[in-house]
């Protein structure tokens, strides 16, 4: 029965370093978006939009593990709520790398066209966004509450600045009519990028609800 546990908890301890794995993968693939973006670096966005076919896969491999688990080894109480937030964990991670996609497809779109205006504030809410992802992934790793809860009053800081954001593409629109069609590009990539901060904000609460086996209350 003692090596049965072991095993069991060497396959959750994978599990969690996969989970790790593609975190780290989707919050390099928005980091290296963004760059693309600002940068102009055809290149690498097309890298960027290659690398999700692998963090789907990485997605579905997290998924075969966490069903076969659950499974074989029929858990229950705190075991389940590993393997279950584990799901919910990788469907944010990966739902991350789509919007890392579809920022490096914006990019592309925009091609070499001089841009409307220096970019500023995408970037730095980028690195809040991203910040708030690594945080969320060592509050998992680690199990720490007092970081998981942090996460999750970060996003605050990133709405702010999205809003503010939304306001100067919206008054560039408005002020020169030949901003339309870039403005509202670039409103997509601040909304993906609130998007990562949420998802960063779910992992945290997902986090809440591994050690305390309560969900957090929503605003």
């Amino acid at each position: 029965m003692t090596s049965t546990r072991q095993g069991y908890n060497h396959e959750l301890e994978v599990l969690r370093q996969e989970i790790l794995d593609m975190g780290t993968r989707v919050e390099q693939a928005i980091g290296q978006a963004i760059t693309s973006l600002t940068k102009q670096d055809l290149e690498m966005a097309m890298r960027v939009k290659a690398g999700d076919d692998y963090i789907d896969n990485m997605e579905s491999d997290i998924e075969d593990k966490c069903m076969l688990l659950i499974a074989r080894q029929q858990p229950l109480a705190r075991d389940l709520r590993i393997i279950g937030t584990g799901l919910k964990i990788t469907t944010d991670l990966e739902r991350v790398g789509d919007h890392a996609y579809d920022i490096a497809k914006i990019t592309l779109e925009i091609g070499k066209e001089p841009l409307i205006k220096p970019l500023v504030d995408i970037p730095r809410m980028s690195e809040m966004a991203q910040k708030m992802l690594r945080d969320s992934l060592v509050a998992y790793i680690n199990l720490d509450i007092r970081l998981a809860e942090q996460v999750c009053a970060d996003d605050d800081a990133v709405d702010d600045l999205y809003d503010q954001t939304i306001r100067e593409l919206l008054t560039y629109m408005m002020e020169d009519p030949t901003t339309i069609k870039q403005a509202t590009q670039l409103l997509f990539v601040v909304r993906y990028l609130e998007r990562v901060a949420d998802h960063a904000t779910n992992i945290g609460e997902w986090v809440n609800y591994l050690v305390t086996g309560q969900r957090m209350r929503k605003k």
